[in-house]
């Protein structure tokens, strides 16, 4: 495969010319790549994440910032960042429990995922940000709740047979 790099004194990209990829190393990299709507969109998103999750931890994965705390628990993804041959537009904002949330609104689409649901957002108007808000510390909350239920089952003696 095929590889060349960029470097400036903020980042670095890789590109794979077999499959047109990037690879950022460090998070500004892939704001300096993005295009100015897209860009809003993620920076409007990364702020609804620490408002509703202020402790939360960023970290680049799969060239897109994912939100942890205990797990991950949410990731924003702008469509301009490959990802195999997923086709996708706007930028997406997923939610790694999302199968564990109540939507009662059908607000979260889950497309062929089992656990990871979505909401694509097209323009940073289509982002309302209290939904966005709720659904996100929501999220954090099972995250919570899912880091205590492995905490407790972990305190249990195990239940293996006696000699």
């Amino acid at each position: 495969m095929n590889k060349t790099s960029y470097q400036n004194e903020k980042y670095i990209i890789s590109f794979e010319t077999k499959n047109a990829g990037c690879f950022f190393q460090e998070y500004p990299g892939i704001l300096d790549f993005l295009p100015a709507d897209e860009l809003m969109m993620v920076e409007r998103l990364r702020e609804l994440v620490y408002q509703a999750i202020p402790d939360c931890s960023e970290k680049l994965a799969y060239n897109v910032p994912y939100f942890k705390r205990h797990a991950n628990i949410c990731f924003i993804w702008p469509a301009s960042v490959p990802w195999g041959k997923v086709s996708q537009q706007g930028v997406r904002l997923g939610l790694t429990k999302g199968f564990l949330l109540q939507d009662e609104i059908k607000y979260l689409d889950k497309g062929t995922r089992k656990e990871v649901y979505y909401k694509d957002f097209m323009t940073s108007d289509d982002i309302n940000e209290t939904i966005v808000l709720t659904y996100l510390t929501r999220a954090a909350d099972v995250d919570e709740e899912v880091y205590l239920l492995k905490k407790e089952k972990n305190k249990q003696p195990s239940k293996s047979p006696r000699p």
